[in-house]
């Protein structure tokens, strides 16, 4: 991966080679030199660190579909495989990762893909989310189904609130579904709107009770759950669709990675500004000069109509002529120059133009990466099949910020 100079870079530790069909999923074992992979081929694999100093499976273990999700607990050694069927399998893994045998079938999604599994391990909860457009949760004690929620597309990813018991359902038509979980059954909360492209990943902050939500328009939200007066933050720095999410609250640092090979490291602990409304108006906020769907000014004025567009720091109206200039707004989560009408332009101060976010290269398309907080370790998985495994302390601690 590339930084800048004064920065320190991610420390690739090992590639996981072999896999020749699409991997959904890799995980790191914590606190072991092991991944746990899905792949499309059908197999499930426990990649093991040998003498060798290469990892190698030491688990192949096929399933009757393409393996498309899994969770896994590393207390009792519980892993959980979501199917491209709609059903989830429960295994035991042996304690020196060479076998796993199976427990239990949920038959939880009706012929569609499952997305996402995550296991309350506390109230012995099955969370699945899956392409029905279904959201659902078994007890892990009995394989009983205790609810469910019908949501408004295919559902793409989930995340969880384990101490409130809410859960997080993104879906394919950019919406993001909240339910409170009870033995009862389920309880639709709210929706968040907002994103133009699909939910792809979501991540949780149990501290400050913040939802991150990565979307196929390139962007990421980060949703103030908890304060509950809607605050939503955006965060700007992909040139392609975001993949995948994870946040280290050791570090107060939310990691993302997207279709453009990009890594970047977002501090979340400086206070950021929200993205103003946009305004709206048939003639130029500055110049008055009309719009081109503004008939009657256009003629007044006897000129063409002009595209409208909008200040990224004040949300005004504006024509192109009073927007020429171009900068970046860090605290408005624009890592990126953006367009700032003329006034903006000149009234931002030096502080406004300091970078939040710090980007590397990964040299792969990443689909997904799993992040352990305790060692720092994160895992990446590429367009490639390749599995890489990375060293991210270095990255994390970094207090200085240079930006694309």
């Amino acid at each position: 991966m590339d930084g800048s100079m004064e920065n320190p870079k991610p420390n690739l530790l090992h590639k996981l080679e072999g896999s020749t069909n699409e991997i959904f999923a890799a995980i790191l074992i914590p606190g072991e030199n092991g991944v746990i992979s899905v792949s499309n081929d059908r197999s499930v694999r426990v990649w093991q660190l040998r003498d060798s100093g290469q990892f190698w499976p030491s688990i192949c273990h096929y399933m009757g579909a393409a393996a498309t999700a899994l969770s896994y607990i590393h207390q009792n050694k519980k892993l959980y495989v979501g199917l491209d069927t709609g059903t989830i399998e429960e295994f035991i893994v042996s304690p020196d990762y060479n076998r796993m045998d199976s427990q239990r079938v949920y038959h939880a999604h009706q012929s569609a893909r499952v997305t996402h599994v995550i296991v309350d391990r506390e109230n012995n909860w099955l969370l699945s989310a899956g392409r029905d457009k279904y959201f659902h949760f078994h007890c892990t004690e009995t394989g009983k189904r205790l609810g469910g929620y019908l949501c408004n597309a295919w559902c793409t990813s989930m995340s969880y609130d384990s101490d409130a018991k809410y859960a997080f359902i993104g879906d394919y038509s950019g919406s993001i579904t909240v339910c409170k979980l009870e033995s009862s059954g389920v309880k639709f909360i709210t929706a968040l709107k907002g994103q133009n492209g699909s939910i792809r990943c979501l991540a949780w902050d149990g501290h400050k009770n913040w939802l991150y939500s990565g979307s196929f328009d390139n962007t990421i939200f980060v949703w103030d759950i908890g304060g509950r007066q809607g605050r939503v933050w955006e965060l700007h720095g992909h040139t392609s669709k975001v993949t995948s999410l994870a946040y280290s609250q050791k570090y107060n640092r939310l990691l993302s990675v997207g279709e453009d090979s990009k890594l970047v490291v977002w501090d979340m602990s400086k206070q950021r500004l929200e993205t103003p409304d946009w305004a709206e108006s048939n003639n130029c906020q500055l110049c008055n000069r009309p719009f081109f769907w503004n008939l009657s000014s256009m003629y007044e004025q006897k000129q063409m109509g002009l595209r409208q567009h909008h200040c990224r720091r004040c949300g005004k109206a504006i024509c192109d002529y009073c927007s020429k200039k171009r900068s970046v707004l860090p605290t408005r989560g624009h890592e990126y120059p953006v367009r700032v009408c003329e006034e903006c332009f000149i009234d931002i101060k030096p502080d406004e133009k300091i970078h939040l976010a710090n980007f590397y290269d990964t040299r792969q398309v990443v689909s997904c990466l799993d992040y352990e907080e305790d060692r720092g370790f994160l895992v990446t998985v590429g367009k490639d099949n390749i599995i890489k495994i990375w060293n991210v302390n270095d990255i994390l601690e970094a207090q200085s910020y240079s930006g694309p």
